[in-house]
């Protein structure tokens, strides 16, 4: 019998990620976390001779949220350029996992098209020992360049 054993788990430490924009690749040093999720947008087809609904699947929609450091000014930059403007940027967002721990190799995927919808413009905390913001994006495509080796 088979079985995953601890050592293929991959330690959410264990990777970098990078922000394209404005022509330039930028490692997110400062991050803490990033989540990409995809929800699935499907609508109900009713037929004839079934009670029940059946689905068909109608396209997507992609968003996400990053947790960094309060140590760039980058998106505040962005988020002013759009309030004064209405110059709107894009970007994409590459996330590497690669623990070399875990035997997996690398697993690498492309967020195309990321929009932010939430910034921090200012903040204090006495609270928090280092201060952080979170991020709320959306995308509209991704790539997975690179996937995880699951073999044994």
């Amino acid at each position: 019998m088979s079985y995953l054993t601890a050592d293929r788990l991959v330690s959410g430490q264990e990777g970098r990620a990078y922000l394209k924009t404005d022509g330039q690749n930028r490692e997110l040093l400062y991050l803490k976390s990033v989540t990409a999720s995809v929800v699935k947008r499907k609508t109900a087809v009713r037929t004839l001779g079934r009670r029940g609904d059946q689905f068909k699947s109608a396209g997507f929609s992609g968003s996400g949220k990053m947790v960094v450091y309060y140590v760039t000014s980058l998106f505040r930059e962005k988020m002013l350029e759009y309030m004064k403007t209405g110059v709107d940027t894009s970007f994409d967002i590459v996330i590497i996992n690669e623990d070399p721990q875990s035997g997996c190799g690398v697993q690498s995927m492309v967020l195309k098209n990321c929009n932010l919808d939430k910034v921090v413009l200012a903040k204090l905390d006495v609270s928090e020992d280092f201060l952080d913001e979170e991020l709320s994006f959306t995308f509209e495509d991704a790539e997975m360049l690179s996937q995880f080796d699951e073999g044994e």
